[in-house]
């Protein structure tokens, strides 16, 4: 947890955190099927229904691309629980590969032979789809209450009556009072902040607790369900059931280890062949049962394995999960930023301040771990768990910026681990360097796409990163992520086209505005990538002085080999092309100047001029979470507060944060993290601005902005 300790502007009172926090606590009195809660540490998370557990997934269903096959939201994910369906032989990468002519030859690129699509299945070669849905992000049990009455072996949702449901955000933990089949109970869920294990507490009125029932499904290649509910195949062993029982689970190479604690002794019984029941032995009517329940994938065969490092080698009891979460969220509300809006009279300022509070929570669960995240973060499948690297920024750029950089810094040592295969995709291309995959496992291989391998926003990102964390002080950065930079920086130099080709970005490419894939052997030089390209070209120059390296003369050559973005009628163009302006997908050419700082490429007033065309006619339909906090930067930067809310708080479908603050984009995406960590970065840059800004530039009259712990942006 975050260790950095907050700031107060000479003449405040700090900000009551706690009282902060608390104004925005979960609470609801019936079941809502598009947002249940979630607990976690960022490397570990369980969603939960009106229970606190995972009784009754159907109660929460998770369309995905087949309605006829749902999944559910009620995920239990981590960032190490992968698997990979046995193909022999294994397709390789070169299975996708396809030759393009470009101003530096003919380069290979991943493709797809057929199209991804977002509403139906993929098509391509039986090696190009096995490509796409390997590895594939695990769900690794579901956890319900069951009956203990002979002959019954769950409850429908019809004996469910639901009382009152708490998520205590400064504690962490979810209290659930329910009537189950007639029996009042009262359950408590939490989540250890350094381990992967979770605690319940059940308190039954004068009846005997439930049984935890542990159902534990196949891996699954479909695009947004983990599950696939199958007998055969994989191997759910009951180990020690009379003494220490534990559960070891094998899906061809891929193996995990449940292992329960209870505050007594514990019965444990297999009933089928990947379904556990767990129940306290000679345990009367009433009374309360504690159970913790620790997931590792080490492959010691005693359940002591675990894939976070210095974790204590035995399973925590249920007590130190409950205490371990109350005192690590405690710390994080804490420490690091805080906004606050009370004061305000502007109607807006709470939905606001509560969109702020959730999405905190929701990207320290969700966004924080060893990893980049997925879009749906440790909730539900999307892209088969697989994340992308374009959206690592939105995800998690606000970290360092609010005061928590190791949140970020545990994400960033993937990109070290990876380095070799993205220098083997550079010198494929004829480049130095490294070319940075967009959508991977943690593996790092590019997945097959007719979209992905084409974008080339992701790859000022590691740059962009490391100097927030930077930034932030974090120790040991340059040292650490200094050859990340430079071998980032490699490739965008060699990527650059030739001196006279009368452009610097060349085809083929598809810019962050994805609607743009039919004619990438066409375009050239989008603005939001050449404002991108020129700010961290400069920056790892910068890196290099700081690193003791003698000053490049060929990064600043680059730069200045970049030209000024397309104009037409006054405005930025997307891409320097005539005829294809386009008034869908991601507004993207407006990140040329907000998500990215200030370069000599961009004109503040002719960008002040764009974000108004982009407000008057785009169709919104077609927009992303992350569109809105761009916007809202955008009109920060160039001086128009007015709008900076108004856009962050636009009333759109995209734009909708539930109940619980997860971004609710569509069947196949019913959450969105990009959305929760880019009002973050949003809200920074309007309440803290940049180098040498007045405090709050993003901030109309009407609202009174406390904040503390959150530092300026660059410039």
């Amino acid at each position: 947890m975050p260790s950095s300790r907050p700031s107060v502007r000479p003449g405040e009172q700090p900000i009551d955190r706690r009282a902060l926090v608390d104004r925005h606590r979960i609470r609801r009195d019936a079941v809502d099927p598009r947002a249940p809660l979630q607990v976690g540490n960022g490397e570990f998370a369980l969603t939960v229904d009106a229970t606190g557990l995972q009784t009754f997934p159907e109660s929460h269903p998770a369309a995905g691309r087949d309605p006829s096959a749902p999944g559910s939201l009620l995920g239990t994910q981590s960032q190490w629980g992968w698997h990979s369906t046995p193909r022999d032989p294994e397709p390789g990468i070169e299975e996708a590969v396809r030759t393009y002519t470009t101003p530096r030859g003919e380069l290979p690129y991943v493709d797809l032979s057929g199209r991804t699509s977002t509403t139906g299945p993929d098509d391509g070669t039986a090696e190009e789809l096995w490509l796409r849905g390997n590895p594939h992000r695990l769900m690794l049990g579901w956890i319900g209450l069951a009956p203990r009455t002979a002959g019954r072996t769950a409850w429908g949702p019809e004996d469910l009556q639901v009382h009152e449901q708490v998520h205590d955000l400064w504690t962490g933990i979810i209290s659930s009072e329910v009537t189950l089949a007639g029996v009042r109970l009262s359950i408590r869920t939490a989540v250890h902040p350094h381990r992967d294990a979770v605690a319940v507490e059940i308190t039954s009125a004068g009846a005997e607790p439930p049984a935890l029932a542990l159902r534990f499904p196949h891996g699954s290649e479909a695009w947004g369900n983990a599950a696939r509910w199958v007998e055969d195949g994989h191997i759910t062993r009951l180990q020690g059931r009379d003494a220490d029982p534990r559960i070891r689970r094998v899906l061809d190479t891929t193996q995990y280890t449940v292992t329960p604690r209870s505050d007594g002794v514990l019965v444990a019984e297999q009933p089928e062949a990947h379904c556990v029941l767990l129940h306290p032995a000679d345990h009367g009517p009433g009374g309360t049962w504690r159970l913790a329940l620790t997931f590792d994938d080490g492959d010691d065969g005693d359940g002591s394995g675990s894939a976070r490092p210095g974790a204590a080698s035995t399973a925590p009891a249920p007590a130190e999960v409950f205490a371990a979460s109350a005192r690590g969220w405690e710390e994080f509300w804490s420490t690091g930023g805080v906004v606050d809006l009370s004061e305000s009279t502007d109607p807006r300022a709470a939905e606001l301040e509560r969109r702020i509070v959730l999405s905190q929570q929701l990207t320290a669960i969700n966004c924080a771990g060893s990893t980049p995240p997925q879009e749906t973060g440790l909730m539900v499948n999307s892209w088969r768990g697989k994340f992308h690297l374009e959206m690592h920024w939105w995800h998690a750029a606000h970290f360092p910026v609010w005061g928590r950089p190791e949140l970020l810094a545990r994400s960033m040592d993937w990109y070290r681990e990876i380095l070799p295969r993205a220098r083997a995709t550079a010198e494929a291309q004829h480049a130095r360097g490294a070319r940075w995959p967009k959508q991977v496992g943690p593996e790092g291989r590019e997945s097959p796409s007719d979209i992905g391998p084409f974008l080339i926003w992701q790859q000022p990102h590691p740059i962009h990163l490391a100097e927030l964390l930077r930034r932030s002080g974090h120790p040991g950065v340059v040292e650490e992520l200094g050859e990340v930079v430079e071998a980032t920086a490699e490739f965008m130099v060699d990527h650059l086209a030739p001196d006279g080709a009368g452009h610097a970005l060349s085809p083929p490419l598809i810019p962050a505005q994805e609607c743009y894939g039919d004619v990438k052997t066409e375009l050239t030089d989008p603005t939001f990538e050449l404002a991108s390209w020129w700010w961290t070209l400069r920056l790892a120059e910068e890196w290099r002085e700081r690193r003791g390296a003698a000053p490049s003369e060929e990064l600043r050559r680059a730069r200045e080999r970049l030209p000024a973005p397309a104009e037409r009628d006054g405005v930025y163009a997307a891409v320097r092309h005539p005829v294809l302006d386009r008034r869908e997908d991601h507004p993207s050419v407006l990140g040329a100047l907000g998500v990215t700082p200030s370069t000599p490429l961009v004109d503040p007033s002719t960008m002040a001029r764009t974000l108004d065309d982009v407000l008057a006619d785009w169709q919104w339909e077609t927009t992303w979470g992350w569109d809105y906090p761009m916007m809202a930067m955008t009109a920060t930067r160039v001086g128009r507060p007015d709008l900076a809310v108004e856009t962050l708080l636009r009333d759109a479908e995209k734009n909708t944060m539930l109940s619980t603050g997860h971004a609710w984009q569509a069947e196949g995406l019913p959450t969105y993290l990009p959305a929760n960590g880019g009002l973050l970065i949003a809200v920074a840059l309007m309440a803290a601005g940049w180098d040498g800004s007045a405090d709050a530039p993003g901030f109309p009259d009407g609202f009174v902005v406390r904040h503390e712990g959150i530092a300026p942006l660059p410039e």
